[in-house]
């Protein structure tokens, strides 16, 4: 519902042109509109959106399928000089958190305005599988998936609530395996990703709703990868964010067992995102 021109960039033309001329299609449905452009065009959005990526090879190492994103990151952010200077950058492509990084050092945005789709997919999950448990809607569940967007994200469940109660106090909850509820949920992408090859729809939405955020300057809550300046890196945290970006990121208040998991997450994407400073 945003009054919008959407822009479609790729290193195919063709590929770009076909996928504006589909978009476009629905444009009788909508207040905005889409066409294929050049990368110096995309450049002078108010948001850009990349979702462009090496896909992981069965058994590669995770460090090897950054180099080659850097590589393709890198070159994205080149093309797109000179970038608006109040440009906001949603980065999708995976791993999103590493990718958010180079982002930033490669584009010469300030932080605040280079974020990644992060956990908020995962956390969407999260609240529907609750909801199945509980009978309570998804959007009245608050919970997150926290830490890295991967293998080491975490359930913050100490922080959790519902109907302004913690969430583990609810009776339906009690005696559940949450070890078990906090794998599914990590796991599910690679359910999706075997039976169809990759996943469309879930997060194109969250992408979706994220550049709603920040077009119409909402200052809604959502669980993105962001710079969290108490943990000195990029990762999936809660943040409030409008027309300049990030504006808020909150202090989650996590147990100890949980601490550790958000230590080992830290951790992780710092190693990876050393190489690359």
């Amino acid at each position: 519902g945003v009054p919008a021109e959407v822009l479609i960039v790729d290193v195919s033309e063709k590929a770009a042109l076909g996928q504006a001329l589909d978009i476009s299609d629905a444009s009788f449905m909508m207040p905005g509109t889409c066409r294929q452009a050049s990368f110096r065009e995309a450049g002078q959005a108010d948001v850009i959106i990349v979702t462009a990526g090496a896909r992981q090879m069965p058994d590669e190492p995770r460090s090897n399928l950054i180099d080659r994103n850097y590589k393709i990151i890198k070159s994205i952010m080149d093309s797109l000089q000179p970038i608006k200077s109040t440009a906001k950058v949603l980065m999708v492509s995976n791993p999103v958190d590493v990718l958010t990084h180079i982002a930033q050092t490669t584009s010469g945005l300030p932080r605040q305005q280079v974020l990644g789709s992060g956990t908020y997919l995962d956390s969407g999950r999260l609240r529907n599988a609750l909801s199945d448990i509980t009978g309570v809607s998804p959007t009245s569940i608050h919970a997150y998936m926290l830490g890295e967007h991967g293998d080491n994200q975490f359930t913050g469940w100490s922080a959790a609530r519902i109907g302004g109660r913690p969430l583990l106090e609810h009776p339906r909850l009690q005696g559940m395996d949450l070890e078990s509820i906090n794998k599914k949920i990590a796991h599910k992408a690679y359910e999706i990703i075997d039976a169809k090859g990759s996943t469309y729809f879930g997060i194109g939405m969250c992408a979706a709703a994220i550049a709603e955020a920040l077009l119409n300057n909402t200052s809604q809550v959502f669980p993105l990868v962001h710079y969290v300046e108490s943990f000195g890196c990029y990762m999936s945290w809660p943040a409030a964010i409008g027309s300049d970006g990030v504006e808020q990121s909150f202090d989650v208040k996590l147990d100890s067992a949980e601490n550790e998991k958000l230590n080992v997450a830290i951790g992780a994407i710092k190693d990876a995102c050393a190489k690359y400073a």
